[in-house]
């Protein structure tokens, strides 16, 4: 793979017990090369086996995604994805040693334990999101105030989409690029993008989306934007070029954020930043083309209280319908 791209996320495809054992070996390889302890490496290994033997044994579609931390190495984080019956009592199944059809039995009372952090959202005939992470003690623990995830089309080895996070505390900054078309070059594209981002961590969303176009132009190019939310004046500064969708979701909406047209790297008509107000509990989301804007979390009750991996599971999994590589990012708005 072209040394411009960096590592890309894996999923797991969880369909048969093969996998359950694949999913536990990623995860404490990934504890161990985190500098964690042989304790904390067996707790990791416990929770995965259990999440990763429920989706084999109950789900359909079940997809399993355990990686670093994008912006805390130290953290260890895993999504677990499915369109499987979903769990009309989770109270029921947070008790030590509920258990259907020969999973280990320790139920999601025992992962609570067993994570630093971890949040559910299960609903009857559509499925069930997990999040979990682990972090090694004595290091900064990385949140679940954001989170994004993307996945590549179908057998491709490298997705065309990226995003990146900076978090001030604060404030956060983010930017989502999607490479034109897919495969290596739009994963370079998308790349150089992230790259341009990182370089300037104090400009306005504005400048960096005028840096990331003409940076791009020696790539395929892509659709790029940038969102920067400020959670002390509870407002959110937006730019971008081409067909990123960003929104700001309130639970009886959502309203959308403006990019000029074009593709960053070949064409853009004036980049302009716009100002939006945030409101309480408010989330913002971005995402490629890869998923329709038809979405609405307000056909999801509740679910706008659940954290970012949660919240970006759900829409990854029911919303990424298009035959595209496809990312989604959500940021929560409040301190």
């Amino acid at each position: 793979m072209d040394a411009l791209i960096p590592r890309q996320d894996q999923w797991l495809r969880m369909e048969d017990a093969s996998a359950i054992g694949a999913a536990r070996r990623i995860a404490t390889a990934l504890a161990s090369a985190g500098g964690f302890d042989d304790e904390r490496t067996g707790r990791v290994g416990v929770a995965v086996s259990e999440a990763a033997s429920n989706l084999v044994k109950h789900a359909d579609a079940g997809t399993m995604l355990i990686r670093p931390h994008p912006e805390a190495a130290t953290t260890i984080e895993i999504v677990c994805v499915d369109e499987g019956p979903g769990m009309a009592d989770i109270v029921a199944r947070t008790r030590d040693g509920y258990s259907t059809a020969g999973t280990l039995g320790i139920g999601l009372g025992a992962i609570s334990r067993l994570t630093d952090a971890w949040d559910v959202d299960s609903r009857p005939g559509r499925g069930t999101v997990l999040s979990m992470s682990f972090h090694k003690p004595g290091s900064a623990a990385a949140g679940t105030r954001e989170c994004g995830l993307y996945r590549p089309v179908g057998d491709e080895v490298a997705c065309g989409d990226a995003f990146a996070v900076r978090d001030a505390g604060d404030t956060m900054t983010a930017i989502v690029c999607d490479g034109l078309g897919h495969g290596i070059a739009a994963a370079a594209a998308s790349a150089e993008a992230v790259r341009v981002f990182r370089s300037f961590p104090d400009v306005s969303p504005g400048t960096v989306v005028t840096r990331v176009h003409e940076a791009l132009g020696g790539t395929r190019g892509g659709a790029v934007a940038v969102v920067r939310v400020d959670r002390v004046s509870r407002k959110a500064v937006y730019a971008g070029v081409g067909n990123i969708s960003g929104w700001i979701v309130r639970a009886d909406g959502r309203q959308g954020m403006v990019s000029v047209p074009g593709i960053a790297g070949h064409r853009a008509r004036g980049v302009r930043e716009a100002t939006y107000e945030l409101p309480e509990h408010g989330v913002v989301v971005m995402h490629s083309d890869g998923l329709t804007d038809r979405w609405s979390l307000q056909s999801y009750p509740g679910l706008l209280t659940h954290t970012a991996p949660v919240l970006a599971g759900t829409l990854l999994r029911d919303w990424a319908v298009r035959r595209d590589d496809a990312c989604v990012l959500v940021i929560r708005a409040e301190r």
